[in-house]
Parts: C-alpha cells; structure tokens; sequence
C-alpha cells in the first residue's frame, strides 16, 4: 500500500490553480475527495458473560411478539371470569389464537425469507419488518374478529384490536426509526392484566400475575438492549406503543 506524504510538506501558494486528477483544478479535488457522511449509529451488542447473552437470546425468543396473543388468551381463560370455560374450549381457542398468530405469520415469514426478501427470521433488520408487519396486523384483526363471533366479551376482542393498532403504529414508525416490538407486545400483555384487574372479575391471582409480567417486560427491555437489538428509548418507546394501544382500546365498550 503507498505511502501517502502529502501531509509532511506544507502548501506552497500559487497564482495558477493546481491540476489535479485528469486535469481537474484543486478546489473541485477537494470538493470530490470529501468524505461521505458517516451512516446512523447502530446499536452493538454489550461485551460481557456467554451465559447472560445466551439467556438474553432466550428470553428473547420466549417472548417474541408473535406469541403474546397466545399468552394473552390463556392469561384470559385462567385469571378473568372466564375460567368458568370448559377446558376443551379454552384448549380450542388457544390452539385456534396460535394458528392465527404464529403458525401464519411464520410460515409468511419463512416464505419471504426463501424468497429473498428477508434475511433473518429473527427480523432485526428495520425494512425487513414492513411486510411481516402487516401480515401480523391482518392475523391480529382476523382474531378479534373470530372472537366477536364466538361471543366473546367487547373487552377481549379490544385486546386483540388493541394489538393490531400498536402494529399499525410501529409499522408507520418503523419507516424512519427501529421501535421496539418485544416491549410493545409484552407491554400490551401488562395493559390487559390491568384491564381484568379492573372489570373482568379476576382471580386472585391477577395482581401476583401483573407484578410478575411487568418484572419479565423490565427484563426483556434490558436484554434487547444487551443484544444490542435496540436502544433504551427504541425499548421505552414500544412500551408507550404496547400499553396505551390496549388499554384505550380496551375501554371500548
């Protein structure tokens, strides 16, 4: 690689301007070497234990988005008036929620991957959500209008709404900045406890239920942010997202 010396001479004034490449004068050599500017800084994953990543990357992948509907419903079944359902019926819905929201979503998502249009399944890449990110919308929308249909209580088709409004929202924020689904999913899970808390004569248990899914979303938080996946305020912001898109939406009578 050639040395590069210019910087041990001095310039020397000129009454003519100096030639540069392909007889180009100085000021437009200068012109065309500047720098580019520099590209957004990306968040990087913190250095630390194989152990913390590895349970950072699990707990990821336990409370990935596409699965806080499934949570949610036998959350539903298990802490609000509901739990008077007979199993087989809560079995049904449950299996009927995960095919909505996973099974169809991944096998999407698999399809795009195969096809090029994605790289990753895990979606960190911020142009690989859009599309994921309506077929995930439309899954959500077609569940709540499934449970409406079964007669389900207002307040639970809102949580799937709610879900899918919070969608709607990432998806038009997601064209400029990478907003944290992970907390927006478990934050609208936190939104539905207190909404059952509040009129779905709950268990018990619910209270013990809310202090426990808001100490997973605080860890979850910290493991996106660990990953080097997001920001604290890409993380914060899902949050906001998450619960406010539920519990309005839930207020919906």
């Amino acid at each position: 690689m050639p040395l590069d010396t210019t910087s041990y001479y001095p310039d020397v004034p000129s009454s003519e301007p100096e030639a540069g490449r392909a007889g180009q004068p100085r000021a437009e050599v200068e012109k065309n070497d500047s720098p580019a500017p520099a590209p957004a800084p990306r968040p990087e994953p913190a250095e630390g234990p194989k152990w913390l990543t590895l349970a950072c990357n699990i707990l990821s992948w336990v409370l990935v988005p596409l699965l806080m509907p499934v949570y949610g419903v036998m959350l539903i079944f298990g802490l609000s008036i509901l739990d008077i359902a007979p199993m087989h019926t809560r079995v049904l819905f449950t299996i009927i929620v995960f095919i909505f929201n996973v099974v169809i979503p991944m096998g999407m998502v698999m399809l795009l991957k195969k096809a090029g249009v994605v790289e990753d399944i895990g979606l960190n890449g911020r142009k690989e959500r859009l599309l994921p990110y309506i077929i995930t919308i439309l899954c959500l929308g077609a569940t709540a209008w499934f449970m409406s249909l079964k007669g389900a209580p207002l307040w639970m088709s809102m949580f799937f709404i709610g879900g899918a409004v919070a969608g709607i929202i990432n998806f038009a924020v997601n064209f400029y900045w990478k907003i944290s689904a992970h907390s927006a999913g478990i934050a609208g899970i936190v939104a539905m406890l207190i909404r059952i808390m509040r009129d779905g004569f709950p268990e018990p248990s619910t209270f013990s239920w809310l202090i426990a899914v808001i100490l997973l979303s605080g860890l979850l938080g910290a493991a996106r942010v660990w990953l080097g996946r997001h920001t604290a305020g890409q993380v914060l912001a899902g949050y906001a997202v998450g619960f406010c898109s539920v519990f309005f939406i839930t207020l919906i009578h």
